[in-house]
């Protein structure tokens, strides 16, 4: 076994990597750029080098500072985890030149399967189901035209060396085509250092599943059960799960013997995963393969038990699989929420910055289930433009699909981030969605339940009931400190009141407090309006507490806690409401406010996330027609088309290509 390993990554998969490494007594060797000097994965290893400048192009994918770093600190081999040099063949042989093992398959398997286009071309020759497509390299936009008409609409642009859902389209229609090959293109040169794409047919109403497979040196391979990654946004995963509610047990042990055989054809060894593409009647159709460890594979870990990192340092190792299809089992559910630095309220934008406040919930079992929380930063962290948004993996494992999903549900509530804007409130929002309950998911899922975008989950009326008992148990706290506070004898409050009206942004719930309140726990009853039913609210938060944990009527509640001008901040469930507590007067004054309004910038186009402006696509006194592209802003490899919502004319341009932007920057005016 080894005795020392290099991890060639950054973040929570380089973190993941050194806790199973710890757990084996191996010792780890991290690698850092300048912007990851304080990074949480460069304290968690037992030596760290330094390899360059925060662009991954002048760090982590200078393959020859890798190997500098395993020479200088003895390291026996790698794991590249995922991203970056993962499936780089190249990086590969060299680690091999010098002697040092790849935690990872073959260079025949990566060279094989690594490009979506070979990969493709492989899976045909061995008979693998395939999507209906155009394997050639396409040099032209006219050319991706002609081929789409020939295939038939929609079709899906793909970058050939793509990954996580950049360099990808779906276009509908000629004039799609060629402006999405244009941006797939452009994003694969920037993200990847390769512009090739190809084009397949895109299945309708598709569900993405994928099966885990696990080989060895020995010609061993095995399937380790399926993960449904159905719920994507621009073709980025966002939740997956494990198994699939979709799937019977004769589609699973079809998909994962194909899975096999296409793995045993590369003699693939290491922890891989075949993707694919099933239709609403079970048919299923090869993707690709990633060889490599995905993002999503906790949840096989949590419903089978098995340490997947373990398995590939063990395989590297040259040892033989433990393991046998046969022992592979499903226990419970499992379920991954990625916590992403974006604004969704923006349609989720990048969001960058400092994470002033970061507590994760904590890990281990609780009501019936367990939190698991992958993550690579902490407190005080910097979340840079240079590399992926993801946080954390927030996941938790049950005994039922139902209980995975109600305790995610707690889990996100519990989740507190506060510095940069985040996905936390979506998820939630999406975990009490009917359809996504009832497993009814395909890959358009959210593009199909919210297209108009995300702005906040629904105040409904039971929302305002336990809300508006979680702000009152608040200010009553706060009230009761004060009134003992200084010179005032302590007892009960100076002016004790039996009614108040709690104002929830624009509603409005009479409470009633007919028994009185004691602080410490917390111990309230309320009734709500006119209606006589008696609610018990009870909890042991404090002031100053970020979270109010505890119980209304029979609904248990994790509800987390904000200063607002007057008032507080509530978050649960997705939703995020002021509250202010007033008396009957106090409100009945407050409604003859006038509203204030906000700004008006209609008249100009505002930078809708931190960003490197890529091009300005107009000209100070040009007339611009509705849906025209006026610049391109990229974040996180990301691209950004900003264009028109009206006919125009650019009066005014206040930035440049190049410019690095805050968001709501001025990028242009308009008259």
């Amino acid at each position: 076994m080894f005795k020392k390993i290099l991890i060639a990554n950054r973040g929570e998969i380089a973190c993941r990597v050194i806790k199973t490494a710890k757990k084996m007594g191996i010792k780890t060797v991290a690698v850092y750029s300048d912007a990851d000097k304080d990074a949480v994965h460069v304290d968690m290893a037992d030596e760290a080098v330094h390899i360059g400048p925060p662009p991954a192009a002048q760090s982590y994918l200078i393959i020859e500072r890798i190997i500098d770093a395993c020479k200088a600190t003895g390291a026996e081999a790698v794991h590249p985890g995922y991203g970056f040099l993962s499936e780089n063949a190249k990086f590969a042989q060299r680690l091999a030149d010098e002697k040092i093992a790849f935690i990872g398959p073959n260079i025949r398997a990566i060279e094989a399967m690594g490009d979506k286009i070979e990969s493709k071309k492989f899976a045909n020759a061995a008979r693998v189901n395939t999507v209906p497509g155009h394997l050639g390299v396409i040099e032209t936009p006219d050319e991706a035209v002609k081929i789409a008409d020939e295939i038939g609409y929609p079709v899906m642009i793909k970058a050939s060396a793509g990954g996580g859902g950049k360099g990808m389209r779906i276009a509908w229609n000629p004039e799609e085509t060629r402006d999405g090959f244009d941006r797939a293109r452009s994003e694969a040169r920037s993200s990847f250092g390769d512009d090739r794409v190809f084009i397949e047919k895109f299945i309708v109403e598709p569900r993405h599943i994928e099966i885990q497979v696990l080989g060895d040196k020995h010609g061993n391979a095995i399937w380790v059960n399926e993960r449904e990654c159905s719920i994507q946004r621009r073709n980025q995963k966002v939740i997956e799960e494990a198994p699939s509610p979709f799937l019977d047990p004769e589609t699973r042990r079809a998909m994962g013997e194909q899975a096999v055989a296409l793995a045993k054809a590369v003699d693939y060894e290491s922890a891989g995963t075949v993707e694919f593409i099933v239709d609403k009647d079970k048919n299923f159709y090869f993707l690709e393969m990633n060889t490599r460890l995905q993002v999503e594979h906790p949840v096989t870990e949590l419903i089978t038990g098995i340490d997947l990192v373990e398995q590939m340092i063990r395989v590297a190792a040259g040892e033989k699989l433990a393991i046998h299809q046969a022992g592979v089992g499903i226990d419970g559910w499992a379920i991954e929420s990625r916590i992403y630095a974006e604004d969704p309220f923006r349609n989720f934008l990048p969001s960058t910055g400092r994470l002033v406040r970061y507590r994760p919930p904590q890990e281990g079992r609780h009501h019936g289930y367990t939190v698991r929380n992958d993550t690579g930063v902490t407190e005080g962290s910097e979340i840079s433009i240079y590399y992926d948004p993801m946080i954390a993996k927030l996941c938790v494992h049950a005994a039922t699909r139902e209980a995975a999903i109600d305790g995610m549900s707690e889990a996100l509530d519990a989740f507190y981030i506060d510095g940069i804007q985040h996905n936390i409130p979506f998820l939630s929002d999406l975990m009490r969605h009917p359809r996504w309950r009832e497993g009814r998911l395909s890959t358009g899922f959210i593009a199909e339940e919210y297209p108009e975008g995300f702005h906040g989950g629904h105040l409904h009326a039971d929302a305002e009931r336990l809300l508006a008992a979680v702000a009152l148990s608040i200010d009553l706290t706060y009230r009761f400190r004060l009134d003992n506070s200084g010179e005032r004898q302590f007892g009960a409050p100076r002016d004790p009141r039996s009614e108040w009206v709690v104002r929830l942004g624009a509603h409005e719930v009479v409470v009633r407090t007919p028994s009185g309140f004691l602080p410490a726990p917390i111990e309230l009853d309320v009734a709500f309006g006119d209606d006589p039913e008696i609610v018990s609210v009870r909890s042991d938060w404090t002031p100053g507490e970020v979270m109010w944990s505890g119980s209304v009527g029979e609904d248990r509640l994790t509800v987390q806690v904000r200063p607002a001008l007057n008032g507080y901040r509530l978050t649960w469930q997705g939703i995020t409401v002021t509250a202010i507590v007033l008396t009957p007067r106090q409100a009945e004054l407050a409604r003859l406010m006038p509203e204030k309004l906000p700004p008006d910038t209609s008249k100009m186009l505002l930078c809708p996330m931190p960003g490197l402006v890529v091009s300005i696509n107009v000209e100070e006194g040009q007339e611009v027609k509705a849906g025209e592209v006026l610049a391109i802003v990229e974040a996180m490899k990301m691209e950004n088309v900003l264009r028109a919502e009206r006919d125009l004319v650019v009066s005014a341009i206040k930035a440049k290509a190049g410019d690095s932007l805050a968001v709501d920057a001025v990028i242009m005016e308009f008259e």
